[in-house]
């Protein structure tokens, strides 16, 4: 860490202040480090962190916005399974984490998301400031999509709201929570010492396993398949639960079919892998979905619409789905997607049932299916236009034997030109379509990966980058090796792609879907916003034989331990299978 975060030593040691108990309470319950954008309302507990706890144990994450605190502890979370903590200033500091905590809701993400207020208690509010900071219900602005939220009203009280948050953030189905701390509480000063705390006591493993009949009955019903399919959805990244995975699939000779969205689930040029992954289901995965008997869901996104894309109204094959998810919809997001028919329902996470399920096949299991497969070739461009594949191409040349972890992808990316064989290869997507979480939740991954001989890697559309690009502030102060690729078509494509459709729909001019969209004149000098902060900026690369030296360039930069982004100029398009996928009418006009 930079040597300019470490404190001088306090003479202040015993908790003396609400804060302070705030701050042991973080300590205890084992977080390692709290993102922030600093404010006032908060000033008694950062005052704690660093001059009761000397900054350690958490650790403060200087960050520039609010959103890019909260993506930070998204990616870390995607890596880890575990919360990180952040601090935003008052009711406006959590206008600004919105749109992050949104993502980290849809993608099950726990983050614990401290909030502060102005003294609730009137008339220790300072004029003006304190008045306009300080709202009646603040919790209400998050409260549809965290999964708990409170507002404890002394240190007693703020020591079990952690408690509790931290419980429940981290128990399935998981997700983001909000305390917000009263100013007036944080600064006050103890009327005595709070007794030890003894945290696994008050946060008990609260596991959901599947009903051995339940259990049964699947393998049952997927012994006797002659089609059955595995959708697997979201899933850990514990290498243990996707060997099970593995020997599932081969278990039962069954097609898998995974997705972009959520994070690696199955080795993607395994034989029984139907096609390369998408956001939406390619070709060949559509069609194993068709034709199938019995599918097994593994908590699957959206299994209503991929079953009506792929089956119609009423799919033929017989249904189970393993999931929680149903615990935590609430009906103010849609993010639950549509009601899926379902045959047999296991509420349990799919990493405790999927090797009941291999060990209840037992002996009765298929022949095991060839590990591997001759991936489908992707080509170079011939018109000597770069594209994203080209990147891809260019990137696993420069890369070589490397361990690498994707943290996040552009819509524009082929999986096709991309093998991922660990749980670790590819993170998944941000969740909530939010635009702009792609370089925060890149930070936070590499944060996670530190020192773990995995080189993290964030590829960005040049939007999502742009609305991001000063989350890399952050890696670059502390540093956290990092490596960003900028898929820059220099457009709002996807919003291009759009007004294509409403005008052919119309029967309007389709060469003005450019308007209000494209980012040039001036472009953007990408490269330029990474050196203003530090990094090493590479860029633009227009041609395909600069592609390779540039990605040399910037690995060998975050190998020895700094940020590097590289800006490659890219035509507008999207992955096959998406552009299939909306052909075939998967996404709405």
């Amino acid at each position: 860490m930079a040597a300019i975060e470490r404190p001088v030593s306090s003479p202040a040691n015993a908790a003396s202040f609400g804060s302070d108990a705030v701050a042991e309470t973080l300590r205890a319950l084992d977080i390692p480090f709290i993102a922030l954008n600093p404010g006032a309302s908060f000033r008694g507990l950062h005052d704690s962190l660093v001059n009761y706890l000397g900054n350690e144990r958490p650790r403060m994450l200087l960050c520039l916005h609010e959103e890019h605190a909260v993506a930070i502890a998204q990616g870390y979370a995607k890596v880890t399974g575990r919360a990180m903590a952040v601090a935003v200033h008052s009711n406006v500091g959590l206008f600004h984490a919105t749109m992050a905590i949104f993502n980290a809701w849809c993608d099950r993400m726990p983050v614990i998301v401290l909030g502060a207020t102005g003294p609730v208690d009137a008339p220790q509010r300072r004029p003006w400031i304190d008045w306009i900071h300080t709202a009646r219900d603040q919790g209400a602005v998050v409260r549809n999509y965290v999964k708990w939220d409170d507002q404890p009203a002394s240190p007693e009280a703020a020591r079990e709201a952690l408690l509790r948050a931290a419980w429940l953030a981290q128990t399935a189905p998981r997700g983001p929570v909000y305390v917000n701390l009263d100013a007036g509480m944080q600064e006050a000063q103890l009327d005595a010492s709070l007794l030890p705390l003894d945290t696994a006591r008050f946060m008990p493993p609260a596991p959901i396993a599947a009903p051995e009949a339940g259990l049964r009955r699947a393998a049952e019903m997927l012994q006797a398949a002659k089609r059955p399919v595995l959708l697997i959805g979201r899933v850990s990244r514990d290498e243990r639960a996707w060997n099970a995975r593995v020997a599932l699939a081969e278990a039962l000779s069954a097609r898998v079919v995974t997705d972009l969205k959520v994070g690696a689930a199955f080795p993607t040029d395994h034989a029984l892998h139907a096609g390369a992954p998408g956001i939406y289901a390619g070709a060949e995965a559509a069609q194993a979905i068709g034709e199938a008997d019995v599918i097994l869901s593994l908590d699957w996104v959206d299994l209503a619409g991929t079953l009506r894309t792929a089956c119609g109204e009423q799919p033929a094959a017989k249904i189970i789905q393993v999931s929680l998810d149903h615990l935590i919809h609430n009906g103010w997001s849609m993010d639950h997607q549509g009601l899926p028919p379902i045959d047999l329902f296991l509420a349990a996470e799919p990493d405790t049932v999927v090797p009941g399920l291999v060990a209840a096949l037992g002996k009765h299991a298929a022949q095991s299916a060839p590990i591997s497969r001759t991936a489908q070739a992707v080509a170079a461009s011939a018109d000597g236009k770069l594209r994203t594949d080209d990147l891809a191409l260019g990137l696993r040349r420069a890369l070589g034997a490397r361990l690498v972890s994707l943290a996040h992808l552009p819509l524009s990316w082929n999986a096709a030109s991309w093998p991922l064989k660990h749980p670790l290869d590819f993170l998944g997507s941000d969740g909530g379509g939010g635009i702009g979480g792609g370089p925060g939740i890149s930070v936070g991954a590499a944060l996670a990966l530190r020192g773990s001989g995995r080189l993290p890697i964030g590829i960005c559309g040049d939007g999502d980058f742009l609305m991001g690009a000063t989350s890399l502030w952050t890696a670059v102060h502390y540093r956290i090796p990092l490596l960003v690729v900028v898929a820059n078509n220099r457009s709002f494509y996807n919003d291009e792609v759009h007004q294509e459709r409403m005008a052919r729909m119309r029967g309007r001019s389709v060469e003005n879907k450019w308007i209000g969209q494209r980012i040039s004149d001036p472009d953007i000098d990408l490269a330029g916003l990474a050196r203003a902060q530090g990094a090493l900026g590479i860029g633009p690369v227009t041609r395909p034989e600069e592609l390779e030296p540039a990605f040399v360039k910037a690995i060998a930069a975050v190998e020895a331990g700094g940020v590097a982004v590289v800006d490659v100029r890219v035509e507008p398009g999207y992955a096959p299978a998406m552009a299939a996928a909306l052909t075939r009418g998967a996404s709405k006009p």
